[in-house]
């Protein structure tokens, strides 16, 4: 009989504790405030530019005399920081060397912008060990992607500094990706990046590479980059507010449902209601090779994603992890037209 009342007193307990917890209001998504718009200064020709591997190792110095001869070919004088060729497993040193790398930089007056080396895994273990208050007094523009995009965010909810997602140092730099990075850099330009005509000999030809999902046009600040990293943010006080944002995201190598479940996972923290547009860059290499007609293909993916949004959304954009990819400001206005496969930066990403 006791057990049957324990029972009882449990079970209504529960109802009592869910029913308490159905009058609480939503727990809002974690996301910093945003902050204002600190521009960092614009290259010039002579400027040291530090070189930092904030994640994934260089491997020999061999490789960094490489880095260091197309920084140089860039009109620039490379700077690598102290640990740039240590090893810790797959990251360049220790969590603290590499933050100490960093903050060195920022530090440094005769460095005028830094950039990464490398994406790879391990910027986010850093962001617990950065002085962001000295970032923001000493404004510099920070050039990487990947997973640097836990940087890039970190630095657009904590501090405000601009900074711009393009190649990391490392990368082949075609005259394409060369030629976005300076406008963007060196010359203060509003450029319009379009998505680019297709190729094909068939009857009607491919058009633009352009998939819309919902049309229309919006404004809002730029903020984003790779899906995993992002998506692996969500929760913690380095992620930035979306709120009236443009998002752009790209990846590579996973597979479409681990796409649909980092979508679906920033959908369920609220980041895509509080966007006004959102640009899908490339998904280099996404695809399940155990797939088969039961798979569905990536577009199907965003598809469902995007197309219920009632915001604009499109993909097509040269952003990602392509030799020729676009140079993009994160924290910046833009103007996308998801009809039309544009995306217009409002005003200079430098000072």
């Amino acid at each position: 009989m006791s057990k049957q009342i324990l029972t009882r007193r449990s079970v209504l307990a529960g109802v009592g504790t869910a029913m308490a917890a159905s009058l609480l209001p939503a727990i809002p998504a974690i996301s910093a405030p945003a902050r204002k718009l600190v521009k960092p200064p614009r290259l010039r020709e002579g400027d040291v530019l530090g070189l930092v591997a904030p994640a994934r190792f260089v491997g020999d110095r061999f490789g960094l005399d490489a880095i260091m001869a197309t920084v140089r070919a860039m009109g620039l004088e490379p700077k690598p920081a102290p640990h740039v060729l240590d090893r810790e497993g797959y990251m360049a040193g220790s969590d603290a060397e590499r933050a100490g790398d960093l903050m060195a930089m920022f530090g440094d007056s005769s460095v005028r912008g830094i950039m990464s080396v490398a994406g790879g895994w391990g910027c986010a273990r850093l962001l617990p060990l950065l002085d962001f208050d000295r970032i923001a007094a000493n404004p510099k523009l920070f050039v990487g992607f990947s997973d640097n995009t836990a940087l890039h965010l970190a630095f657009a909810a904590r501090t405000g500094v601009a900074s711009i997602h393009g190649p990391n140092a490392a990368a082949s730099w075609p005259p394409a990706a060369w030629d976005s990075f300076h406008a963007l850099a060196f010359e203060g330009a509003t450029p319009t990046w379009r998505v680019p005509e297709g190729a094909g000999a068939n009857l009607a030809g491919r058009g633009k590479d352009l998939r819309t999902f919902h049309g229309g046009r919006a404004r809002g600040r730029l903020l984003g980059g790779n899906l995993s990293v992002l998506s692996g943010l969500v929760g913690t006080p380095y992620l930035p507010d979306f709120t009236g944002a443009v998002l752009f995201i790209e990846d590579t190598n996973e597979s479409e449902y681990r796409i649909d479940r980092m979508l679906t996972q920033l959908a369920l923290a609220g980041v895509f209601d509080k966007v006004a547009g959102v640009v899908f860059g490339q998904c280099t290499g996404c695809r399940n090779p155990d797939g088969g007609y039961s798979n569905f293909t990536i577009y199907e993916v965003l598809d469902r994603q995007f197309s219920g949004l009632k915001v604009p959304a499109f993909q097509g954009l040269q952003i990602g992890h392509i030799a020729a990819q676009l140079s993009v400001p994160v924290g910046l206005p833009v103007e996308i037209d998801a009809d039309a496969g544009t995306m217009r930066l409002l005003e200079p990403a430098v000072s």
